[in-house]
């Protein structure tokens, strides 16, 4: 199975061997479509091996060319009799698309007549599926959108509490992202614990740049951070999070700031990185550890909202089996998942300082032997879980 992650000006892919999961190569092209030629190719082959080129990626159709000559030096090329389809992470599946979709020209309009949902996302995500269609037409493309795991969310997490009509006439509702990591995270989880995922609940806190909180009762998604836009929920690199409305009201009218201003504002240039002027939170926790008091606001500002979903999501379940950290601040920054931990001893939640401290490489608990409420941290895997359900699709299954 071939994963291609198409961004406006990036792309990144996985080759994944679906009958024992091992990842054959990856990498990214970026740079496409910029001025003065100036691309880059990154490739690792599944040795470990690492190739980097800087060459000229006109468009999205020239990058795709250089993965398939990546992949063809190490035997793995594009036109492979063993590539089974093209998995494709796609944004934002509004209310439409719900589950993996084999692309077709019908569902590449529909995909496309969702990009005021996701502007930034869902039309490069259609520019590569159009470009891996036109290179290996013969082969299966299917579509595997963030917003499908959240699908399932009861229609009192979904649904806003403004005007019904207007709502459903500009399609106002909640509906996540980071939904393919959330589920593989949550089924990994039960796993971890010897246990079937419908038999568990679980919290799920992916924190990377972006980040994002989900409940998931039984394998099924019954809350999540994120709303109708990635903008809402947890605090992030770059973007707010949670935030009264009326911000934007008083930046207008008082501030004289435009829409697209505050736009940027709040998805650009707040989180961290306007809390303190610094979005890496390995660089936050060393400023704070110094005594910078930006820093040391940031990381507070950053761990309460933590702790207020975690609390929140524990009264949504009414039993939690498990908390799981993910992604690259959740997997790595033992002093965030102390501090999201601390005071929640009544909920039986806490981590074992020493086991929390280690850094393991795969799947690992951090919590106390006997812990009421184990907390683990769990690598994501975004690329297999896209993979496992466009293979699913396409008629074959991975032990």
């Amino acid at each position: 199975m071939l994963v291609l992650n198409s961004g406006s000006s990036s792309v990144k892919y996985q080759l994944l061997d679906m009958a024992d999961g091992r990842r054959l190569a990856g990498g990214l092209a970026e740079r496409i479509g910029e001025s003065g030629g100036g691309g880059r190719i990154v490739h690792t082959s599944g040795d470990g091996g690492r190739r980097e080129r800087t060459l000229p990626f006109p468009d999205h159709a020239a990058a795709l060319g250089a993965v398939g000559e990546e992949l063809r030096a190490d035997g793995l090329g594009l036109d492979s009799p063993g590539l089974a389809a093209v998995g494709h992470r796609v944004v934002h599946g509004g209310t439409r698309f719900t589950e993996p979709t084999l692309v077709t020209d019908e569902v590449l309009e529909e995909v496309r007549a969702l990009t005021p949902l996701a502007p930034l996302h869902n039309p490069a995500n259609v520019t590569g599926i159009e470009t891996a269609r036109a290179l290996r037409p013969d082969l299966p493309q299917v579509a595997v959108f963030d917003t499908a795991f959240h699908a399932t969310l009861p229609e009192a997490a979904a649904r806003y509490a403004v005007d019904r009509a207007v709502a459903d006439r500009f399609s106002v509702r909640r509906y996540g992202f980071h939904g393919t990591s959330h589920q593989y995270v949550s089924r990994a989880a039960a796993g971890l614990l010897g246990r079937e995922p419908s038999e568990v609940n679980v919290i799920v806190l992916h924190l990377g740049n972006g980040a994002s909180a989900s409940a998931v009762a039984g394998g099924v998604c019954v809350e999540t951070s994120m709303g109708m836009t990635p903008l809402e929920g947890l605090v992030m690199g770059t973007r707010s999070g949670d935030l009264d409305p009326a911000v934007v009201f008083h930046l207008s009218r008082v501030g004289g700031l435009t829409m697209d201003e505050v736009d940027d504002l709040l998805n650009r240039r707040s989180g961290l990185v306007g809390l303190c002027g610094d979005n890496d939170m390995r660089e936050i926790v060393r400023r704070r550890e110094e005594g910078d008091r930006e820093a040391a606001v940031a990381f507070d500002v950053y761990v309460h909202r933590l702790r207020k979903y975690i609390g929140a999501y524990t009264a949504v379940l009414g039993r939690v089996d498990a908390l799981v950290f993910t992604a690259g601040v959740g997997e790595n920054s033992a002093p965030v998942r102390a501090a999201a931990t601390a005071g929640l001893e009544g909920l039986g939640i806490t981590v074992d300082p020493e086991l929390n401290a280690g850094r393991g490489g795969g799947a690992r608990l951090v919590s106390p032997p006997g812990a009421r409420v184990p907390v683990a941290v769990v690598p994501t895997d975004e690329e297999f879980e896209i993979a496992r359900q466009a293979f699913a699709l396409v008629g074959r299954s991975p032990r």
